[in-house]
């Protein structure tokens, strides 16, 4: 029996007795150390203002999770809308972008081709799929595909929404990002990105907490103890200034993805 034959046979069986109840047994916060859980579907949804915060977020997580190489997937719609990947903003991050490859696809319905087939793919270590407002598609069915397609190839899916709603889905994990205050560095320079965070739905486990944290790309975690230390720092009449912003962009400026683009490029 061939892998898509496997594929479509546990589809029907799923089909009579529901989905797997595999989850995240790991502590609630072990993504600020470790990333999101592996060979797992999960989903991050960000305002189309906080776009670059999503990215940021995902490309992160990943660093967390130390689960490279990573394929991003995105349409042209979306490199439209959200403009060309920014190398130096990705570096930035900590992303050796010789570990990334970009996918460039015509519509919706080519990003889940590409990315049924980039699921099964057992040398990838991350598959990010973004995309830009309903992405009617992206809907249940399609996300338990992707979702089995995890679990058998051992690829952690990060299924980017930018500017969507949440719909019911298959994935283990729902968040939703935006931007924070950053702390300056030394001479007011500005602060590490970072990000709000709220953790929306957990299978199997709590949800509905929330957590302000900046990216340590040093260390390649996700630190919540700066905050900390502000909000101590506030309530004792310290100063606590503070600079708006996530601080690193990953999307060039917009107007640069009006330019024709290759179907499939290696980043670098």
């Amino acid at each position: 029996m061939n892998e898509s034959s496997a594929l479509i046979a546990r589809l029907k069986r799923i089909a009579t007795t529901g989905m797997p109840t595999q989850g995240d047994v790991r502590p609630v916060d072990a993504w600020l150390t470790q990333g999101m859980a592996a060979s797992q579907m999960h989903e991050i949804f960000a305002t189309v203002d906080d776009s670059a915060s999503g990215a940021g977020f995902a490309v992160a997580s990943v660093l967390a999770a130390r689960a490279a190489p990573m394929m991003w997937l995105r349409t042209e719609a979306s490199e439209r809308q959200g403009g060309r990947l920014h190398a130096t903003g990705l570096v930035e991050m900590g992303l050796d972008v010789s570990s990334l490859v970009l996918g460039l696809v015509e519509d919706e319905a080519s990003l889940l081709r590409a990315a049924a087939d980039a699921a099964r793919c057992h040398g990838l270590g991350t598959l990010l799929i973004e995309s830009w407002g309903r992405a009617p598609g992206i809907d249940l069915t399609a996300t338990r595909r992707l979702m089995l397609a995890a679990e058998a190839s051992g690829v952690t899916i990060l299924s980017l929404r930018i500017g969507a709603e949440p719909v019911p889905s298959a994935a283990a994990s729902r968040w939703q990002v935006a931007a924070c205050r950053s702390r300056p560095l030394e001479a007011d320079a500005p602060g590490k990105p970072a990000f709000d965070i709220e953790l929306l739905r957990r299978r199997g486990g709590q949800a509905g907490l929330r957590w302000r944290v900046e990216w340590d790309r040093d260390a390649y975690i996700f630190d919540q103890t700066a905050f900390e230390a502000a909000v101590f720092d506030t309530e004792t009449g310290g100063d606590s200034a503070a600079l708006p912003g996530v601080g690193v962009s990953v999307a060039a400026d917009r107007t640069v993805a009006d330019d024709a683009a290759a179907f499939v490029r290696r980043t670098g």
